[in-house]
């Protein structure tokens, strides 16, 4: 059997691997305020409690909503580290568009720095390469924030391994985030490559679900026989899966904010880590 790492280290940021996504803590689709804000505050404040150091939110969701809530709840930080993202411009609920202009990811992440109360930002990312816009204009943008010391590290969301490495060619990348879970593994080769050049792969939407994990599906005799559930089978083989793996569930419930806690202490049987492998 083999024990995952607990910590990962980017930019000599040092934090624990299982973090929290910020996403779920806004209103439908995303937009505007949850129903009960206290309770998203104290999800937050649970997240820390419970050892959470790294929170991942971006400027898009609500938008702004979720850095306004993490702000009120968590400020001032001290060791706890707060990732945030821009380049998607928001005009309704589930609506998203890329935006890479220099001058527009300079604002947001001014505009970032005010809403969250820092003077540089732990994890700056790109949370999408602008088609309509040349890559290195972006990403010498983000050099820029880099060598002005707004942002302490710089990380990309949704790319393939040749955008890393053209990124790579203008400023240090330190993490990638991309979806990546037990069933959806078209990112293997960049999470491989992630871990060649020791980046963070943060996985979005880190938690099978579907038809894998109904009652009576595949994993449903692996929960029976470890006594854990999907979503906890789901975030352990995430942590042994890569030492440079850092799942960010996100929830606006107690309950599975517990649960899913609760996976960064399963160490899964070298049986159990094949089987969830070859579903």
């Amino acid at each position: 059997m083999s024990t995952p790492t607990t910590t990962f280290t980017y930019a000599g940021q040092t934090v624990r691997r299982l973090g929290f996504g910020a996403m779920r803590i806004t209103g439908k689709g995303v937009w505007g305020y949850p129903s009960d804000q206290e309770n998203a505050r104290a999800v937050l404040r649970r997240a820390v409690d419970l050892g959470i150091d790294f929170i991942d939110t971006a400027d898009s969701y609500g938008p702004y909503v979720s850095e306004e809530l993490i702000f009120e709840a968590l400020h001032p930080y001290n060791d706890v580290r707060v990732a945030t993202k821009a380049g998607l411009l928001r005009m309704g609920p589930d609506v998203w568009s890329p935006c890479g202009l220099p001058a527009y990811l300079r604002q947001e992440c001014e505009m970032s720095l005010r809403r969250l109360g820092v003077d540089s930002l732990d994890l700056f990312q790109l949370h999408r390469i602008d088609p309509a816009v040349n890559p290195d204009d972006q990403f010498g943008l983000l050099k820029e924030l880099l060598d002005e010391g707004k942002v302490k590290a710089v990380g990309l969301s949704e790319v393939a391994v040749s955008d890393i490495k053209a990124a790579q060619k203008v400023l240090p990348i330190s993490t990638v985030q991309n979806m990546f879970n037990l069933t959806q593994r078209k990112s293997e080769d960049v999470l491989d490559y992630c871990e060649e050049q020791s980046i963070g792969f943060i996985p979005w939407y880190p938690v099978a679900s579907g038809e894998l994990t109904r009652p009576g599906g595949k994993l449903s005799h692996l929960v029976t026989a470890t006594g854990c559930t999907a979503a906890q089978l789901s975030l352990a083989w995430l942590l042994r899966r890569s030492p440079v793996v850092m799942p960010i569930p996100g929830t606006s419930s107690l309950e599975h904010l517990e649960e899913n806690c609760a996976s960064s202490g399963i160490d899964l049987s070298d049986e159990t880590y094949e089987a969830l492998t070859s579903l």
